[in-house]
């Protein structure tokens, strides 16, 4: 399976340089290039990529924006967003948007391409920091989780995919949950995965937004 990429930036160099990176990957293509966030809306839905490498920051609509047209419009489309700013306001911005991912642009290429691969197999590729920042933004506004169907939703789970949920829910990696819970990382990965189908969920971040919901997780 070729993974079909688009980039969004709107700088002319960073884009050569992500199309040249991309290229060099067998199971990789970049499909377009889009200069601002105008552009990116109507390239994704022309071209349906797989995903979408987004920056925050071009002129006229901003990658928050169109990450939230651009999900609205091809749900099947992945984004990963791609900024020079670590700043909380574009991370929950952006996830908040529907991103399946948020990295800095300094990020070694291999960590990159391994993001790419992550988030066109339905991962949410988010640091273990900004997910637990993220929870602190959550915290004021999360229900108490009665009467939502969430019960019924966890009476799925095995004792297993439990644990695994509640660690998730803790803003764990894969890796820090295998080493928690004495797993094999692959292991955890496949718990994450019937997780998400079990619980009819879109990725790790709809997954900790669901841990703290339904109380399985608790501010501390």
């Amino acid at each position: 399976m070729t993974i079909r990429i688009l980039i969004a930036d709107d700088e002319a160099l960073l884009r050569m340089a992500f199309s040249t990176v991309l290229e060099a990957q067998p199971d990789m293509a970049p499909v377009g290039e889009a200069a601002d966030g105008a552009q990116a809306v109507r390239l994704a839905r022309e071209l349906r990529p797989d995903v979408v490498l987004m920056d925050v920051r071009m002129p006229g609509t901003d990658g928050i924006e169109a990450t939230r047209q651009i999900i609205g419009i091809s749900p099947q489309s992945r984004v990963l967003i791609l900024t020079t700013f670590d700043l909380d306001e574009y991370a929950f911005a952006g996830l908040s948007a529907g991103a399946s991912g948020f990295l800095l642009k300094n990020t070694r290429p291999e960590e990159l391409l391994t993001a790419i691969r992550s988030v066109a197999a339905g991962d949410a590729v988010v640091s273990p920091r900004i997910t637990r920042r993220l929870l602190e933004h959550l915290r004021p506004h999360i229900p108490d989780g009665s009467g939502s169907g969430r019960d019924e939703l966890l009476s799925r789970l095995s004792a297993r995919e439990r644990e695994v949920l509640v660690q998730v829910g803790c803003g764990l990696s894969n890796s820090e949950i295998a080493a928690t819970l004495y797993l094999a990382e692959a292991t955890v990965k496949s718990h994450l995965g019937r997780i998400l189908h079990k619980l009819e969920l879109r990725d790790r971040i709809q997954a900790v937004v669901f841990a703290y919901e339904s109380r399985l997780v608790h501010p501390a």
